[in-house]
């Protein structure tokens, strides 16, 4: 899914305007550069030669079925149509997925999902959500958006519906004795588990989570985007909600693992309160990254999908937004970083030459 002007093909176009820039100029629009570089090597540009069409459901959803040789398997309430795949109707009760049946092998991937939720229901009257998962299990129904609350591998959950309280007073401690503070819905959080913790559904698994974000994702008029990038230990979780054209930053989490041979699906449910939640496409993207001669010779299969924590996610407490304190630097903090660095070198050359100068004119006083 190429979504965004190429920044090679930007920087070639303007080579001949660079060369007329003042020195500081150049300074600046190479920090610049190395900005716009970092955010775009965050989620690929959706080359088509990267894309593994066994992993990747797109209209006209052909090898989806029950057949031996189809791709994809659908459960439960899931309606294909041949422009999109819903998960669950806006109706009370339903429960619906969707699952590639060729295990994947990729070490690093990333997976573009296009989506739509929408209902007749309003402000706090819909429900309740869909997961994507990255499994070892497959087509197993349960309690959490369709899907067993125990599994071996990666779920993303976008939560619609608050079941931990009141909708008007959803809150989230921050530390004892403190004020507590608001987190809004829908919210899209991560979860990898090895098959020992189940994911808590009737606290929006906010013990397990990896982080999180608010996302207003809800009866959009526009297209509606999720990435999910696993590169080299690296989980990054980023949105495209509000027909601009841009990536946004939802999660960024080091030290996951996660074994190859798990399969890639969809799920969804519907409770007391319902949505419409529809799946338009899945895209999987092969990233060509390098690893080390003992990475290459390790057997994938056989990792245990797993979490270096620094923190308890029950730490993650003083972010409204669900994100660690201890994510790493974003794009725009690197270039905020750089830039006050720069300036900083710009100030003290200044200084540096006036006071030379003085020297020089004092120095002159004595000849």
């Amino acid at each position: 899914m190429a979504r965004e002007r190429s920044p090679a093909s930007w920087l070639h176009s303007q080579t001949s305007v660079t060369r007329k820039m003042p020195v500081c100029h150049r300074i600046l629009l190479l920090l610049w550069l190395v900005h716009f570089s970092s955010v775009y090597s965050d989620i690929t540009d959706g080359n088509a030669e990267h894309l593994k069409r066994e992993h990747s459901l797109i209209k006209p959803y052909q090898g989806v079925g029950t057949s031996s040789s189809s791709q994809w398997d659908f459960w439960g309430s899931t309606l294909v149509t041949s422009q999109y795949v819903r998960l669950t109707p806006d109706e009370r009760s339903k429960q619906g997925s969707i699952w590639n049946t060729v295990p994947c092998y990729l070490k690093d991937w990333e997976m573009h999902v296009q989506f739509k939720i929408h209902g007749s229901g309003k402000k706090n009257l819909h429900g309740d959500g869909f997961a994507m998962w990255y499994t070892k299990e497959r087509l197993h129904p349960g309690s959490v958006f369709g899907s067993s609350a125990k599994f071996h591998g990666l779920a993303i959950f976008i939560d619609t519906y608050p079941n931990d309280e009141a909708p008007d007073l959803v809150q989230e401690p921050l530390d004892k004795g403190t004020k507590k503070k608001k987190r809004s819905f829908p919210y899209i959080s991560a979860m990898v588990s090895n098959g020992s913790l189940p994911y808590d559904h009737g606290k929006d698994g906010r013990s397990t989570e990896l982080g999180g974000c608010s996302v207003e994702v809800r009866n959009k008029e526009h297209d509606t985007y999720l990435a999910i990038r696993y590169s080299k230990g690296r989980l990054t979780i980023m949105v495209d909600v509000d027909d601009r054209n841009d990536w946004k930053e939802c999660i960024d989490f080091g030290g996951v693992r996660l074994p190859t041979g798990y399969f890639f699906g969809a799920s969804a449910a519907t409770g007391d309160l319902s949505d419409n939640h529809d799946i338009i496409s899945m895209k999987m993207y092969q990233l060509m990254v390098e690893h080390t001669p003992e990475e290459d010779n390790q057997d994938w299969t056989k990792i245990e999908p797993s979490v270096s924590l620094l923190k308890s996610p029950k730490d993650n407490i003083d972010d409204p937004t669900g994100n660690f304190r201890s994510t790493p630097l974003t794009g725009w903090k690197v270039f905020l970083l750089l830039l006050c660095a720069l300036l900083g070198i710009v100030v003290c050359a200044v200084v540096g030459a006036v006071v030379f100068q003085k020297r020089q004119e004092r120095n002159k006083r004595f000849y």
